[in-house]
């Protein structure tokens, strides 16, 4: 296997340059959302989480709140499925053009995410109806590369639900193909698919 992807300084300048520049840009747009969320839900405008990180190291994953605060999941087993009640108006346009993301740029800026990895799944997630790591054995592997805004698994049609063991063990080997192949080209590539994917055609719930 080739160096992991999380040691490599060009891949950590990528991510601090690129995620500082983007909260730069999106400012206005960033306190708008914000805006919209104070006035249209009772509770806080970001929503956070412990996930796993760098060498199952946990860390704290900050999105904008796209869910009712008396029936939100703090620990985030419960997944968000399409037509989900406990999703707000704002929070379904949100989510929709996985806009709720974007505060994870300071993640990235932190040093807990990179722009481009294994997605960051909480502790204890569940995988057809099995803890992941019993439905995958290998499920650990993905933890040796900073965890993504995006990631491979996510361009190439792994998101979303879990409940299909198929579609869930193929998230995984796509984590570890990325790992394997990885370079700064391919993290551009799926930046690139991602916007067109995700922002621009609105594909997410």
């Amino acid at each position: 296997m080739r160096s992991e992807p999380s040691a490599s300084v060009g891949k950590r300048v990528f991510d601090i340059v690129v995620a500082s520049a983007a909260l730069l840009f999106f400012a206005p747009f960033l306190l708008a959302v914000a805006i919209a969320i104070k006035v249209t839900s009772p509770g806080p405008v970001l929503f956070y989480q412990y996930r796993y990180g760098y060498r199952n190291r946990f860390f704290k994953i900050y999105k904008f709140r796209s869910m009712r605060m008396n029936a939100s999941d703090a620990r985030g087993v419960k997944q968000a499925v399409p037509g989900d009640s406990r999703i707000t108006p704002v929070g379904k346009i949100l989510r929709k053009t996985s806009l709720d993301e974007i505060p994870q740029l300071i993640n990235v800026i932190k040093g807990d995410m990179s722009l481009v990895g294994p997605r960051p799944h909480v502790p204890g997630m569940l995988a057809a109806d099995l803890p992941y790591e019993d439905l995958v054995p290998y499920y650990f592997q993905r933890h040796i590369a900073r965890p993504g805004i995006t990631g491979l698994a996510q361009v190439s049609g792994c998101r979303g639900s879990t409940i299909e063991p198929n579609r869930a063990i193929s998230r995984i080997d796509y984590d570890l193909d990325y790992i394997e192949k990885w370079s700064l080209r391919m993290d551009i590539m799926i930046i690139a698919r991602t916007i067109r994917r995700e922002f621009l055609s609105g594909s997410g719930f």
